[in-house]
């Protein structure tokens, strides 16, 4: 009787770590069913309220904004149809953002493993349109169609953000066709500042060293153009006035970078012969490609550019100015001396002549880029404009941004309005400064162009058009 006892509770005591298992097993079933249930609740709430949310956007209609206009920015997904981008030569976003820099780092799209590269694009506040080309780090891999033509350059497409969760960026994709460097013309690079100068009248090369902000070190050549009569013996004796202008690799022929020229050769060539203006030099001064924002900056208004503004006027005065008149007869008075440029150019004219009235007497100025990445900063370096130069043309058109760009186009007119009250407020007779506003021009070297007549009869009138001679 004992021993069957004692093996009844050997058996039971075999037997109760199977039964505590089995017990764990059915209460930790029974957990992982009420969490399965769950789940399947919380995902049927969310299926409702993405339901309830999408039933409202649709009630509510589609909500289209301009991508500019977001806080959270926006995705851009690019597909290269050529194949030709890679890691050594990555896609950048070079837009009116950066001033056009085709290699800013700011903006270098990142590969995607679906063969694909991206960007999120965030756009500082105050920006209504962004105009973009996208490039593989120069102008000499600038995107075309896929017939291998320019294209015009691109905006951003509206966006509709009804869908969209707050703070998620939308997602746009792009596509691009070819590579200007595909064309069969493209192993012949065309060098606009060191090839062939294809001109009217004569143009000579003048070396000059340095810079500023990055382009310190460097070395360009400026160009010089020569009024006719300027070689005659004739006129050895003769000492004339001059005409700086910034860019000025775009100045006298049309290269593949740009879409026109301005033609300042042609243009000066038939004022002078036609006695509507005096003979004058025109030197052109080519920017050197990324360092173009740093040298042209004048005041803190473009992320990520540190201005060298003051520097680069400063090279102007001692190094270049000097050189050319060692070079040539020119008649150093200021007010014998023209700076002009167009868009940054045009800006660090007027700095130039604003900071040293004593050496440029007379500007040029272009399209200012004065509601450009920080108008506050724009506002403020204009504010602090208190020297003007003996006679200031300024030149704008009423289309610089896209044409449906009304209320952007509008305010920049509006802001090159204020700069000329600003200066006749100063005392500065109104003789001395001319506005000129062109409705249907563009941002561009041909609008620039068809201004350019104005301005030089207005900075270097014959005598014959001069009151009082």
């Amino acid at each position: 009787m004992a021993t069957r006892r004692q093996s009844l509770i050997l058996t039971v005591l075999l037997a109760m770590p199977v039964l505590v298992v089995a017990g764990l097993l059915y209460v930790m079933s029974g957990v992982t069913d009420q969490r399965a249930e769950a789940e399947r609740e919380r995902a049927a709430a969310a299926r409702v309220e993405d339901a309830r949310r999408a039933a409202g956007a649709a009630a509510m209609g589609p909500r289209v904004v301009r991508p500019e206009t977001l806080e959270q920015g926006v995705v851009l997904i690019v597909l290269d149809k050529s194949g030709r981008s890679n890691a050594d030569e990555p896609i950048y976003f070079a837009s009116s953002l950066s001033a056009w820099n085709p290699r800013d780092n700011r903006f270098k799209l990142g590969s995607r493993s679906d063969m694909r590269w991206q960007l999120h694009l965030r756009v500082p506040a105050g920006t209504e349109q962004v105009q973009f080309k996208f490039t593989r780090g120069s102008w000499d891999r600038c995107e075309v169609s896929a017939d291998l033509s320019d294209i015009e350059n691109r905006s951003l497409p509206e966006v509709d953000v009804s869908m969209l969760q707050p703070g998620e960026p939308p997602r746009i994709e792009l596509a691009i066709e070819r590579w200007s460097d595909e064309r069969p013309s493209a192993g012949a690079v065309e060098d606009p500042v060191y090839g062939p100068i294809k001109a009217t009248g004569t143009v000579k090369r003048l070396q000059v060293s340095g810079g500023a902000g990055s382009a310190s070190g460097a070395t360009r050549d400026v160009l010089v153009w020569l009024p006719p009569g300027y070689e005659d013996p004739a006129y050895a004796g003769k000492v004339y006035p001059v005409l700086y202008l910034m860019d000025g690799q775009n100045v006298f022929q049309k290269h593949s970078k740009i879409p026109a020229e301005w033609g300042a050769d042609e243009t000066a060539r038939g004022l002078i012969t036609g006695g509507q203006c005096e003979p004058f030099l025109i030197v052109a001064v080519p920017s050197l490609g990324a360092s173009r924002m740093e040298e042209y900056l004048p005041a803190p208004a473009l992320e990520g550019v540190t201005p060298a503004g003051d520097r680069f006027v400063e090279w102007l005065v001692t190094q270049v100015k000097p050189r050319v008149e060692r070079a040539f007869r020119t008649d150093p008075r200021p007010e014998r001396t023209a700076i002009g440029g167009a868009s940054l150019g045009g800006a660090i004219a007027l700095h130039a002549a604003t900071r040293r009235p004593d050496i440029f007497g007379l500007a040029l100025v272009e399209s200012l880029p004065l509601t450009a990445g920080d108008a506050a900063a724009w506002k403020t370096w204009q504010s602090g404009l208190t020297s003007w130069p003996g006679r200031l043309f300024l030149g704008v058109g009423g289309r610089e941004f896209e044409p449906d760009a009304t209320d952007r186009n509008q305010a920049l007119v509006q802001a090159v309005r204020d700069l000329h009250a600003q200066v006749t407020a100063s005392g500065v007779d109104a003789s001395r400064v001319r506005l000129v506003v062109g409705d249907q021009d563009r941002h561009d070297e041909s609008a620039w162009a068809r201004r350019l007549p104005e301005a030089l009869r207005f900075l270097f009138p014959s005598p014959e058009g001069v009151p009082g001679k």
